[in-house]
């Protein structure tokens, strides 16, 4: 047990450090070969700060725990919009002025709607799945049209500076392939750790994927929303939310469907974790849309979305005493 605790600890942290490297190596063989900036810092980024949650999701399937996947995926959305928007918004209230996010904003609940159709008969077929990876590559498509086309939006003129200082190509072609490594081995630690710690407690797989693992996956966005919205990059700070959403969506679940297919799923993923998901998301879109110009979200909301996630925490601690 304690060993499973400590490779859980060991996971984070090198997959917090290695996730970084990976983006940096990422963005400068990127910067290499000639893709704009803007391309670099809305797609490579975004994908980037996305990697924990995929590479996760790729080592619990292929162990044969697709549910620790599931829940890495809408756990992490839950603590996407409920912990980092909340936060981040109560450090600052967040000013939405982006065009694009607005755009995306409508995307996210339909991607959401498709998933809980998927759900519903309790289980996720590799068809499913791969239908969801599409979805995933005509959003890259359409994110990377949008950057190119995009000049003068908020959004894109923040994430232009977030391209990677310059490296020279032999040393990010390192990091990109170290950054890659260690993502590997440090996602294998913490689905070790976290399904020994799952099968000691007696607890299923989905209440760690929604919990322990969901909130350590959860952590790059919540470092960079906050470090963008005391930036001033508003845009930013929420287009890292509403975008790592997305690929949750249909890039973690799709991958992790497409090599083990999720039969016999537990009914509490329709019952409990979507529409949670769903119900962080609608509140997303009501305060960030903004119907009359700029979406505002305010200190008042932020608490809303905290309080939401603890009542989300408490449910399932409920759920895990009364087994």
């Amino acid at each position: 047990m304690l060993l499973s605790i400590l490779a859980i600890l060991l996971g984070f942290v090198l997959l917090l450090w290695s996730a970084d490297r990976f983006i940096d190596g990422a963005s400068a063989v990127a910067g290499h070969i000639g893709l704009p900036s803007l391309v670099i810092g809305m797609v490579i980024v975004g994908f980037g700060t996305s990697a924990p949650e995929i590479v996760v999701s790729i080592m619990a399937a292929l162990d044969g725990t697709p549910e620790l996947a599931l829940g890495n995926a809408l756990g992490s959305n839950i603590y996407n919009v409920g912990l980092i928007v909340g936060v981040t918004a109560l450090i600052m209230p967040i000013a939405v002025h982006s065009k694009i996010i607005r755009r995306e904003l409508p995307l996210l609940l339909l991607f959401g709607a498709v998933a809980g159709g998927f759900f519903w008969n309790d289980q996720l077929s590799r068809w499913e799945s791969l239908l969801l990876l599409i979805g995933f590559f005509g959003l890259m498509a359409w994110t990377t049209w949008t950057a190119l086309r995009g000049k003068g939006d908020p959004l894109v003129e923040e994430a232009q500076a977030l391209s990677s200082p310059p490296m020279t190509l032999g040393r990010a072609i390192f990091w990109l392939l170290a950054g890659l490594t260690l993502l590997l081995v440090s996602s294998r630690m913490l689905v070790w750790g976290a399904v020994s710690v799952a099968s000691a407690l007696g607890v299923s797989d989905l209440i760690i994927g929604l919990t322990i693992v969901a909130l350590g996956t959860s952590l790059p966005e919540l470092a960079s929303s906050i470090a963008a919205v005391r930036k001033g990059e508003h845009d930013i700070a929420i287009g890292n939310v509403v975008g790592s959403c997305m690929f949750n969506l249909l890039a973690v679940v799709g991958i992790a469907g497409v090599i083990a297919p999720m039969e016999g799923l537990s009914t509490e993923v329709m019952r409990r974790d979507w529409p949670v998901m769903m119900a962080m998301v609608v509140g997303l879109f009501i305060m960030g849309y903004g119907v009359r110009g700029a979406g505002r979200i305010n200190r008042i909301e932020a608490s809303v979305l905290l309080l939401g996630l603890v009542v989300y925490n408490g449910w399932l601690v409920n759920a895990v005493l009364t087994v």
